[in-house]
């Protein structure tokens, strides 16, 4: 492999990104799963991401790039360096989509590393280390519980025996599923679950506004934002609707509505970055002439600031029980996450690759959860963004401009070939 090349070596890299062929591969993508309303359905491990895995490895293998798949299913694709000994870097996302999902969302992270990949050899740029592109199972968590599954398992924070028992709402295991995947796809050589890593960088479309609002195509990503989730129950006492006076009444359904009132007084943010979400509520015996005697809802609640985090849903249990007013409320922490910071270096390394290809660049942090939160507890790990259309994600309607998203792969390359330190 030659290096002989008239520009620096990141930018040459840069340079050989073909935006069209990333758009249409983007497209041929999308057809495995694609839905009536323009998005795509693709579970985690099923027959159409089966296809999705077997086009990226055909790509692959037709540049000479290796495959393997570990004892999870992710993905990787490689592209040799200099140096054997050098730990690789890893760039990638996933291919798995919601129910009625989008054509981007995680699809564009994989097939930028491909490109990436493809850029380096075009360019004829050498790394002293691999670098290498991985597509992680499950990471939505549509079909398999947990998400991010894939990324959990390689960094060791979830048991590969523990993954590969988790069943869907059908009774099949992960375990049950890869092994239809693996037999069915034909693309791969096993390698092992975990292995050294310099660093690692995602890709991903914002899955917000803000970037599209402020007409700036690159995001650096300066980490990820904490959760907690909660779980309520309001007991009160199913009656009559046409003769239970209301003085008398302890209308659950009622009662909840206070709450979430109470909640959401008491969660307001004037600077906008808490983010409080009732995404479920459950009303019973849901008949229309009985008064509710039980309600179940859910809260979601995230912020960037461990610190605000804890402090603001330390007051959500005793807010419930004062505003429930004559019913009984008990509230349960069902999933806790801790903010992720991304290492500082990637995230100006981002940001100064951006302006070298003159582009404008946004620090923000993720309010969604990425692959990138486990790979941040094993090795320096950053995420650049690109927009999407009106913040639009997890629909049918996400979508995402092709100059964005060539402007972000061009930064990913010269990202990844500093981290790699081409030659």
């Amino acid at each position: 492999m030659s290096s002989q090349s008239p520009l620096p070596d990141g930018e040459s890299a840069a340079a050989h990104v073909d935006g069209e062929r990333l758009w249409r591969r983007l497209g041929e993508l999308a057809a495995l799963g694609a839905t009536g309303g323009g998005g795509v359905r693709r579970l985690a491990l099923g027959p159409e991401e089966t296809l999705a895995r077997r086009l990226v490895g055909r790509w692959a293998e037709a540049r000479g790039f290796s495959v393997t798949v570990d004892g999870i299913g992710n993905l990787f694709v490689r592209r040799e360096g200099r140096s054997p000994s050098a730990p690789p870097v890893l760039t990638g996302s996933h291919l798995d989509t919601q129910p009625a999902g989008g054509r981007f969302d995680g699809a564009f992270g994989v097939l930028a590393a491909l490109e990436v990949l493809e850029a380096l050899e075009d360019g004829e740029v050498s790394t002293d280390a691999a670098v290498v592109a991985v597509a992680w199972t499950n990471e939505e968590g549509a079909r398999f519980q947990p998400g991010t599954m894939g990324s959990a398992v390689f960094a060791g924070e979830l048991e590969l025996a523990s993954a590969l028992a988790i069943q869907d709402s059908q009774g099949v295991t992960v375990g049950e599923a890869l092994a239809r995947v693996l037999e069915e796809s034909g693309v791969g050589e096993p390698c092992s679950t975990g292995f050294p890593l310099s660093a690692y960088v995602e890709a991903h479309i914002e899955q917000g506004p803000l970037l599209e609002a402020a007409r700036v195509p690159v995001g650096a990503v300066t980490g990820i934002q904490g959760l907690r989730w909660f779980e309520v129950v309001v007991l009160g006492e199913e009656g009559h609707a046409g003769t239970l006076p209301a003085t008398r009444r302890r209308d659950a359904l009622m009662s909840a509505v206070d709450v979430v009132h109470a909640l959401r007084a008491v969660l307001a943010d004037p600077e906008d970055l808490l983010r409080f979400t009732v995404g479920r509520f459950e009303c019973s015996p849901g008949s229309p002439n009985t008064i509710p005697g039980r309600v179940l809802f859910t809260i979601d609640l995230r912020h960037p600031d461990a610190a605000v985090l804890t402090a603001r849903a330390d007051l959500i249990a005793q807010t419930c029980r004062d505003a429930a007013g004559p019913c009984e409320v008990s509230v349960q922490e069902t999933v806790s996450s801790s903010p992720v910071v991304f290492d500082p270096r990637i995230v100006e390394l981002v940001e100064r690759s951006a302006r070298r290809l003159g582009l404008d660049c946004l620090r923000l942090p993720s309010g969604a959860g990425h692959d990138a939160s486990h790979m941040a507890r094993v090795c320096p790990t950053g995420m650049l963004f690109v927009p999407c259309a009106g913040g639009r994600s997890h629909t049918e309607t996400e979508s995402a401009e092709p100059g964005d998203l060539a402007a972000g792969a061009r930064v990913l390359a010269e990202v990844v070939c500093e981290l790699a330190r081409a030659r």
